[in-house]
């Protein structure tokens, strides 16, 4: 029973990242949010408060996949947000 106990601990992860760690390693990277409405914005996470209250730089808004809008600054309130997703760099 020991070595079973040894092998689970070294498979699993060395660290675990909470929310927070991967908000703040976002900052300043593309990402997506999306709304309770369905609506889903891409653009660079400029920052965030404990709300989930979002800036965003060079932002595009999507409604059902297809691009509606361009913003240069967009502020959306948190209790909008439904999530947000990492995105890889164009």
């Amino acid at each position: 029973a020991g070595s079973q106990t040894q092998q689970q601990q070294q498979q699993q992860p060395p660290k675990k990242r909470s929310p927070s760690d991967f908000l703040k390693s976002i900052l300043g990277r593309p990402v997506r949010v999306k709304l309770n409405s369905g609506t889903e914005y891409r653009g660079v996470l400029a920052c965030l408060d404990g709300y989930m209250n979002i800036a965003m730089e060079q932002t595009e808004e999507y409604v059902d996949g297809e691009l509606k809008a361009k913003y240069g600054d967009c502020f959306i309130r948190g209790n909008n947000v439904l999530y947000i997703s990492g995105q890889k760099r164009k």
